[in-house]
């Protein structure tokens, strides 16, 4: 969506139409939620897509048909993609949504100079909180961003707390993890990760996080050090409902062995804890592929 947002808000100060195509409507298994989700300009330059690639072809020709002034659809005009049924003919050459859920598309043509532009400003995005400038941290930092979150690294140690070490982090933070949790704007959607693996950081800034209304709170260390951890929350008063929240040892069992690895398994557990996922394969598992946050 960001660089849906992007590039129309680019073309829009050119003063050129250009077509925008969103879902209007989605039904089961969609890979897009409804929403602006497709444009294309005056040149064919298409942005954005609406599917998994299954259906994009067809919506780029129903852009392109709105721009078109020629043949008088200048729109809009909608169309339902869905997945094939049993009774439909092999041979059939109609787009389908092979995830197996219905959208219906509507492309509508913009003029820049009748109208503002049509996309809202996009959210701030979720935050990522790295708690400690360990060697996990910097693979995390960078997939964390890739997935689209604000990252924060903080570690109370200024000889690794440094831009240098993080440099694709928005944030590296000199200061008590438990201090900048306090003190730091975070809402439902911001994810914690703690990677200190030393006591005297990680049961503070555990004690304070699961208190708070956090999208997902993980913390490092081996299942001795993690039960221990708990042991000690127990001790200080953290409830049970507030410890059932904590993801520790991080990550899903992907038998990850590098910092990349491991960045990958704490990400998809974050992935599968926001979006209601069971983080188990997919061909083990029932019902839609794609969850509804």
């Amino acid at each position: 969506m960001s660089d849906l947002a992007e590039r129309i808000g680019a073309w829009h100060t050119t003063g050129r139409p250009y077509a925008l195509a969103s879902i209007v409507a989605a039904r089961g298994s969609t890979p897009r939620e409804v929403g602006p989700a497709f444009a294309v300009d005056g040149h064919g330059r298409a942005v954005g897509s609406v599917s998994g690639g299954c259906v994009d072809a067809a919506v780029y020709d129903l852009c392109l048909r709105v721009l078109d002034a020629a043949t008088g659809d200048t729109g809009p005009l909608r169309e339902t993609y869905a997945a094939k049924t049993a009774d439909d003919d092999a041979l059939d050459l109609t787009p389908t949504l092979v995830c197996g859920g219905e959208i219906v598309v509507e492309a509508r043509r913009v003029d820049p100079r009748r109208e503002p532009t049509p996309l809202p400003t996009p959210p701030d995005p979720p935050r990522l909180l790295v708690f400690g400038a360990v060697a996990f941290a910097e693979s995390l930092v960078k997939m964390g961003k890739l997935l689209g979150y604000h990252v924060t690294v903080c570690d109370a140690r200024p000889i690794f707390a440094t831009p240098e070490r993080y440099p694709e982090a928005d944030e590296v933070v000199r200061d008590r993890p438990d201090h900048y949790l306090a003190a730091t704007q975070t809402d439902e959607r911001t994810a914690v990760c703690v990677l200190t693996h030393d006591e005297k950081f990680d049961v503070p800034v555990l004690r304070r996080a699961l208190a708070m209304p956090l999208s997902y709170i993980g913390a490092i260390g081996s299942r001795k050090t993690c039960a221990h951890r708990v042991d000690r929350l127990k001790d200080l008063g953290v409830p049970q409902h507030d410890l059932d929240r904590l993801r520790s040892p991080i990550g899903l069992d992907l038998g990850a062995h590098t910092p990349e690895e491991v960045a990958v398994s704490i990400l998809a557990e974050i992935i599968a804890v926001a979006r209601g996922g069971t983080g188990r394969p997919l061909h083990d598992t029932e019902g839609p592929i794609h969850h509804r946050s």
